[in-house]
């Protein structure tokens, strides 16, 4: 939500922390089992004998209580169905846990520490988001297919329906040839595929840069040009709800389209701050009138142009073509300020950003706002107030008023060692840029972008009613 006037999107929850492809940094102590039985390589696929020892679990989880709670769960449930199915239970790892590197985040940097740790004695290493669920013996009998001592990439694939700006309009010619995994659904590296891998990184490091879609990017990065391996779609590896009937031939299912923790958060208890400019005054700012505004109570327009009709306030800040830390920054002071009424909860968004604020409250109610909470994507960021307030002590600045602000933010959270929260459901970019199975799980919170679009047309489609938003209603009601 970042005001932006290129066409490049990137996701705070990422770039926000610099969380790019750096080198591994010293990992943690972990759950680490003694030496397993090596796979026997001379058998062919279907005759494999896999013991779950030597599957790996990856749960990609990240340093926030709610979702350290998450993944928590997620790990003793399958422990606990390891031993109903007395087996011995599998190495289940927790991302956040295993480098105090942040940039650990996009996997690729974590193929050397799996290698030398898990290269010899595992067959297989599979990545499972928080919200993943799984049936281990399904997933047994699913790995059991292939043979680990060949290059498989397995998962649920996805593709774009039209070339993207969010994967840099690759494949533009026919875009529905190049598919990569659904995270939600995990996806699974075999040990030998994490093996080569791993020489490819140690013989070219991996560059220092920013990640806007990871989930494609690591397939390119596997695939290679046609040297490495294509992701192999497995239907087991599913997205389908739990509860669905079809769900019982699934291996993996996702626990529910949007976290609910409680009663939504107050709209009077989130400020909302829409950053704009004089530019955009009569095209933009009409549409968030239109649209999302109407679910605001407390909302102030900020722009370089003060305009009584809309109103917009002027911080002094003069409108900059790249970045805009000046003006982030002193948002986050006017937050604090006697200025605007005092909340536990700051939402900074764009002036061509649609977001369903219900929507948002609901997720809210998942996060304590006494920790400080910097949840979103590039365009939806969402701060505690406790956020705010370390932040500005800290004595943190930008060098410039046009520096890169989610740059500079990153740069001073990382510092504090405040973590930055990553939500799937706010989208730096229109539906259209998405592939359909994947917004097809998900409760979206937010889109971004007018370009070829009826941007009011799109919000009533994705954002405008959905159960979270009569749950409100009705609570309201009760309350009245």
């Amino acid at each position: 939500m970042f005001s932006k006037n290129s066409q490049t999107g990137y996701s705070v929850a990422r770039y926000f922390l610099l969380w790019s492809l750096m080198p591994l940094i010293t990992a943690k102590g972990n759950d680490m089992e003694s030496p397993r039985k090596i796979h026997n390589a001379d058998k062919p696929p279907s005759e494999t004998q896999l013991d779950l020892r030597e599957v790996v679990f990856v749960i990609q989880s990240q340093r926030n209580s709610f979702h350290v709670q998450q993944a928590e769960k997620l790990r003793k449930d399958l422990l606990l169905q390891a031993q109903a199915l007395q087996e011995s239970p599998p190495v289940i790892l927790l991302l956040h846990t295993l480098t105090d590197n942040e940039g650990d985040w996009s996997i690729l940097p974590l193929l050397p520490y799996l290698s030398s740790q898990f290269g010899k004695n595992s067959s297989w290493i599979m990545f499972l988001e928080e919200d993943t669920r799984v049936k281990l013996h399904k997933l047994h009998e699913v790995l059991k297919k292939f043979n680990c001592r060949q290059e498989w990439f397995l998962g649920k694939p996805l593709h774009d329906e039209e070339s993207t700006i969010i994967h840099h309009y690759a494949f533009s010619e026919n875009p529905a040839a190049f598919e990569y995994p659904d995270f939600s659904a995990g996806w699974a590296l075999s040990i030998s595929l994490v093996n080569s891998l791993t020489s490819k990184i140690e013989e070219e490091p991996l560059k220092s840069d920013f990640t806007i879609d990871l989930k494609h990017e690591v397939a390119l990065y596997i695939w290679e040009d046609g040297k490495g391996p294509r992701l192999t779609g497995v239907p087991e590896l599913c997205t389908l709800p739990e509860h669905k009937p079809r769900a019982q031939y699934c291996a993996t299912t996702v626990s529910s389209h949007s976290p609910v923790c409680g009663q939504p958060v107050k709209s009077d208890n989130i400020f909302v701050a829409v950053k704009t400019c004089k530019k955009f005054h009569s095209d933009r700012v009409p549409v968030v009138k239109k649209t999302w505004a109407k679910q605001a109570s407390l909302l102030e327009y900020y722009s370089d142009y003060a305009d009584p009709t809309i109103p917009t306030i002027n911080l002094g800040v003069p409108n900059t073509e790249r970045g805009h830390c000046g003006k982030t920054f002193a948002i986050l002071r006017r937050y604090l300020s006697s200025h605007v009424p005092k909340t536990d909860w700051l939402l900074i968004v764009d002036d061509d950003t649609l977001i369903s604020l219900p929507r948002l409250q609901a997720l809210l109610s998942c996060y304590d706002s006494s920790e400080p909470v910097c949840l979103g994507e590039r365009y939806g960021m969402v701060f505690s107030r406790e956020a705010v307030v370390q932040l500005l002590a800290s004595g943190c600045k930008c060098y410039t008023n046009d520096a890169p602000d989610d740059m500079v933010l990153g740069m001073c959270l990382n510092a504090l060692r405040v973590p930055v929260t990553h939500s799937p459901l706010f989208h730096q970019a229109r539906p259209e840029d998405y592939a359909k199975e994947f917004l097809a799980h998900q409760t979206p919170i937010s889109f971004h972008k007018h370009w070829n679009i009826d941007p009011i047309a799109v919000f009533n489609k994705w954002l405008l009613n959905d159960k979270h938003t009569e749950a409100l209603q009705k609570s309201t009601k009760e309350e009245l």
